[in-house]
């Protein structure tokens, strides 16, 4: 069971400045969620504790199961524009690799937020549910990307079964973080990736 304490404390507005950024009200949510569970706590809960009302935190936020994602929608936008970057002369897999494992770097005081945020997303049944539309849209970059260096349509079969895979991946990681918390996230990656490696080997997916 996780303590609040696990979770670094939102540092201390001078002048008690309201939280007026994705970050900072991420931030202060995902301690009251710690606190007090993720259903349990209201947007109101999470507007008072920031120092901003309702109205504001819809301006950052369309709802509270959007709060864990954070700024998701701009890193996926980030991962297909480093992807569009990719010299082509670089192998379908390492180049997808190298894209996924910069989409899930954080800086060091983030790690613990990431780990309770990736809990949340892992374990609360309505954001396991609320995540569809999510994870739809980072598939579908990997699929754009691989439809592309494979010639064949981002629907096509070759491009979704990748896609997916890569998914299907990211999360095993992920899993395996958060029940060994002795574990570092890069590491993981490499390894589940290390698998895709020899499973694609003789596949010929260039």
């Amino acid at each position: 069971m996780t303590s609040s304490a696990d979770v670094p404390q939102p540092a201390p507005r001078a002048g008690r400045q309201p939280a007026t950024s994705v970050t900072e009200i991420g931030h202060v949510a995902l301690q009251l969620f710690v606190q007090g569970g993720f259903a349990e706590t209201t947007v109101d809960d999470i507007a008072t504790a920031c120092g901003i009302g309702r109205r504001t935190f819809f301006r950052y936020f369309k709802s509270k199961n959007d709060v864990p994602w954070g700024d998701f929608d701009a890193l996926v936008e980030r991962m297909r524009a480093h992807l569009a970057g990719m010299p082509p002369d670089v192998p379908l897999l390492d180049a997808l690799r190298a894209a996924v494992v910069r989409f899930n770097e954080f800086p060091p005081e983030e790690v613990e937020y990431h780990r309770r945020r990736m809990a949340l997303l892992l374990s609360v049944p309505s954001l396991v549910a609320h995540s569809t539309l999510r994870y739809a849209a980072w598939r579908q970059v990997i699929a754009e990307y691989a439809a592309r260096r494979l010639g064949e349509p981002e629907d096509a079969l070759r491009p979704q079964v990748i896609a997916w895979t890569f998914l299907a991946a990211s999360l095993s990681a992920y899993e395996e973080w958060l029940r060994h918390e002795d574990t570092q996230l890069p590491e993981l990656f490499v390894a589940a990736f290390a698998v895709l490696d020899e499973t694609f080997r003789d596949g010929g997916a260039r």
